[in-house]
């Protein structure tokens, strides 16, 4: 498992789609998580890269954060409304860490502070969960073929061609 800061160096294509399309949604992503009889769940999350980490943070006591207290496994995607994935489509796998550091969540509110106007500062962010990546994927389009670039920890990107 590797930290974000790793993946980048490791699978500097895919991590350029995702940052890329995070972005352009306005940092809307879908978290996948396991619900505690089994069954998936999937909801919206505005995950952060911060310091070199994927940050998963939100609303305290919400469902999919107590899965992931539970379960730490996640699957995260990048938002898209283009079926034909014309500007990419990206998918992290990976499990998360609860980070408690008061002086990392200080700095982290204030950055998302500066970035977007919502006031985390002075509050105890719990949960702080950082993503361990085990892997991913990218999806592209090019010449009516559809490319899958799959990566693993060590193991760097490899590009598979669908007809």
């Amino acid at each position: 498992m590797v930290v974000w800061e790793e993946f980048v160096a490791e699978a500097p294509h895919i991590a350029e789609v995702f940052v890329r399309r995070h972005s352009a949604t306005g940092y809307l992503c879908l978290l996948a998580t396991l619900r505690s009889d089994g069954y998936p769940r999937i909801s919206p999350i505005e995950p952060r890269i911060f310091e070199g980490q994927l940050v998963l943070v939100g609303m305290p006591n919400t469902l999919k954060f107590r899965d992931l207290g539970r379960d730490p496994r996640f699957c995260l995607h990048t938002a898209t409304v283009d079926p034909n994935v014309g500007e990419g489509d990206v998918k992290l796998w990976g499990t998360v860490r609860n980070l408690q550091d008061s002086g990392l969540h200080g700095r982290f509110a204030d950055q998302v502070f500066a970035e977007i106007g919502l006031d985390l500062r002075g509050q105890v962010l719990d949960p702080y969960y950082v993503g361990h990546l085990t892997g991913a994927s990218a999806l592209a389009i090019q010449d009516n073929h559809l490319l899958v670039t799959i990566w693993k920890p060590a193991r760097g990107e490899r590009v598979v061609q669908k007809h």
